[in-house]
């Protein structure tokens, strides 16, 4: 008898091996963020100025990008080790696999694609009729907040808090561990991401939270 039913994945610095899919966007156009990021840091602006000002960055470097730019800059987006493995165990298992994530739904889909993920949700850039960026961001996910994502899947998927996993890396991943009977903090980039989780996993493999979620594994560093 399984113990959990669903496990909820960030994304950007858990399934890929960067931080953040939309700076690997400013990475691959050259473009730095950094003045926006401080200002969304101490609460100067809020999340859907944050995106418009990201966005505007992409339009001034590139007049005219379009949202299949976008997905062509995925396509070399790094990705983490063994998360095929891991969704494949997982629904073998019968434990649903979602994507809760404050990054760019573009590479969130690619990813449900590629590795049978059931459902994911992440932030979505307009686009006109022709697919060119208008400069607007679409905020599907609360990054403030993403518990409230999890609590939604918890309806959706007819399971509880206690049979649910969520597996992030950064404190705004706190809020899904603190709405799941299992945490787990993977490669954490800060220590108040480990101390709010159940487990610690410091991996270049995703498979090893199996051995918490299927088996009973002992902590890693």
């Amino acid at each position: 008898m399984r113990k959990y039913d669903l496990v909820c994945f960030d994304m950007d610095g858990t399934l890929t091996t960067v931080r953040s899919s939309w700076r690997w966007i400013h990475d691959y156009l050259g473009v730095d963020n950094e003045p926006s990021y401080q200002a969304f840091i101490n609460g100067e602006i809020d999340e859907n100025e944050f995106m418009r000002r990201d966005i505007h960055l992409w339009m001034e470097n590139r007049p005219g990008i379009t949202i299949g730019d976008i997905a062509h800059i995925f396509q070399t987006l790094p990705l983490i080790g063994g998360i095929q493995e891991t969704v494949a165990c997982l629904k073998d298992n019968g434990i649903a696999c979602v994507i809760v994530s404050g990054g760019i739904d573009i590479a969130a889909k690619m990813l449900a694609d590629e590795f049978g993920f059931d459902e994911y949700i992440a932030d979505s850039l307009e686009t006109d009729s022709e697919g060119r960026l208008t400069g607007e961001g679409i905020r599907n996910l609360n990054l403030r907040d993403k518990g409230i994502n999890v609590r939604g899947y918890i309806e959706k998927y007819f399971t509880t808090p206690e049979r649910t996993v969520s597996i992030g890396n950064s404190y705004t991943d706190i809020p899904m561990f603190q709405n799941s009977g299992l945490s787990i903090a993977f490669n954490p980039t800060d220590e108040y991401t480990s101390e709010a989780a159940t487990h610690t996993v410091n991996s270049d493999n995703i498979a090893d939270v199996l051995d918490f979620i299927i088996g009973d594994g002992e902590e890693r560093s």
